[in-house]
């Protein structure tokens, strides 16, 4: 098989017509690659995916018999034995979007003589209509050997997308980074809701007054870079302040004074990446929060 150009795009198949597989396939069709065959344990979701990319809906051999890549997109503890169930052959391509699963999950179809790699999607596929819209400017990284990474490379610029190189090995890191910018982050706001909620102010009333704060966030964040972004009494050497929150957070009992402390130690990391607070400052905020543990 020869490797993917931008102007010959091969044919692709998927397993697996998740919101993944919905969004990824839709946006590829509409830049022009040719989806072949669709496959997914329940009928309803395979028709949709292939009426919407003018492809077939078969079973998962018929989506390896006609594909040249075939994207596996099941949960990431069925990909094994989906994987085995097939019977591959030499020169095909066949990718998972696993975020922190490695190639070795594609085993058995490397065993057959296929080539394999890791495709993953930098983005929260909500499993809106228009997320195939939205997918455009995301990362992706991607995990593949030569010449496959720089077919999916151009693979994943023709999507409006963004290549990232993950080095092998190393996808559960990356991937556990990638929960801090997606749920994490809606956890933070969940304890922020809870931490107002706590103070008096009606659930509904703190969600929405989130809203001005995170989107300022992001774009101070976007502007100034993530240490030139940060705020609060961290940024400003406040450890009064600090000692002030710490001690409700104590009254409040569970672990919100345990999360405060190991986010405020990253506030300190971030206020030395920008050079201010002064060093003796901050090694003073830091001894606060020892002293408070």
């Amino acid at each position: 098989m020869t490797s993917f150009a931008i102007e010959t795009p091969v044919s692709v198949g998927w397993i697996g017509a998740g919101r993944l597989a919905r969004a990824l396939a839709t946006r590829a069709h509409r830049a022009g690659v040719r989806t072949v065959a669709v496959a997914n344990r329940s009928s309803s979701p395979a028709a949709w995916l292939a009426q919407a990319t003018g492809a077939k809906a078969v079973d998962p051999q018929g989506v390896a018999d006609a594909a040249d890549w075939v994207f596996v997109t099941v949960p990431d503890d069925a990909i094994p034995d989906v994987v085995g169930n097939v019977r591959w052959r030499p020169g095909q391509l066949v990718l998972h979007c696993s975020g922190a699963g490695e190639r070795d999950l594609l085993d058995a179809a490397r065993q057959a003589g296929a080539d394999t790699a890791s495709f993953h999607p930098l983005f929260l596929f909500a499993g809106l209509p228009d997320d195939a819209e939205r997918l455009g400017g995301a990362s992706i990284a991607i995990d593949a050997d030569a010449p496959h990474d720089a077919a999916l490379a151009s693979f994943a610029l023709r999507l409006g997308c963004t290549p990232l190189k993950v080095r092998a090995g190393q996808r559960a890191l990356y991937h556990a980074g990638a929960n801090y910018a997606a749920s994490f982050l809606l956890c933070a706001l969940q304890e922020a809701a809870t931490l107002w909620e706590a103070a008096g102010i009606d659930r509904d009333a703190a969600v929405a007054a989130m809203w001005p704060l995170v989107d300022g966030t992001l774009a101070a964040a976007r502007a100034r870079g993530l240490a030139g972004a940060l705020a609060g009494p961290v940024s400003r050497g406040d450890g009064g302040v600090i000692d002030k929150h710490l001690q409700a957070l104590e009254a409040l009992g569970a672990d919100h004074a345990a999360l405060y402390t190991a986010l405020t130690r990253r506030a300190l990391a971030l206020a030395a990446e920008r050079g201010a607070p002064s060093a003796d400052v901050l090694a003073d905020l830091a001894t606060r929060l020892s002293a408070a543990e």
